[in-house]
């Protein structure tokens, strides 16, 4: 197989650190957070608004990326499932998806609501939620 090179463009500054005590979605707690950008990304900020919810894809970088079944949200009463049936992150390329809205952007940083991604956590790519009516 072909191996691809990803760059992170920035990192995830949140005031979450242990993976153990972390939300494992959006709705289950988690805290605002902020998005840093490498400066050298600030022009593809241009026209990403307040307000805006995005797609944010992350590199969950202390997943374990040989586990490819689990017992679904940890829950060991659960039959396990493969990874590719779950939002578990650990995974043999642990891609982390975020739906999160823009609250602010000062220069190369952008606060957003409701994410679960870990501090310092890499950041990959950003990309607007496209509605019905593009």
């Amino acid at each position: 197989m072909t191996a691809y090179t990803l760059r992170p463009i920035g990192h995830v500054e949140s005031t979450l650190t242990d993976r153990a005590a972390a939300p494992r979605q959006p709705d289950e707690g988690a805290p605002d957070a902020w998005l840093v950008f490498d400066e050298r990304y600030a022009p593809a900020l241009k026209g990403l608004t307040p307000g805006t919810d995005v797609l944010l894809l992350t590199w969950l970088d202390r997943a374990d990326r040989d586990t490819l079944t689990v017992h679904p949200r940890g829950d060991a009463t659960r039959p396990r499932a493969g990874v590719f049936a779950t939002r578990a992150p650990d995974r043999p390329n642990p891609i982390g998806l975020h739906v999160v809205r823009v609250l602010a952007i000062a220069d190369t940083r952008v606060h957003v609501r409701n994410l679960e991604a870990l501090d310092a956590t890499p950041i990959l790519d950003v990309k607007p939620v496209i509605g019905q009516n593009r």
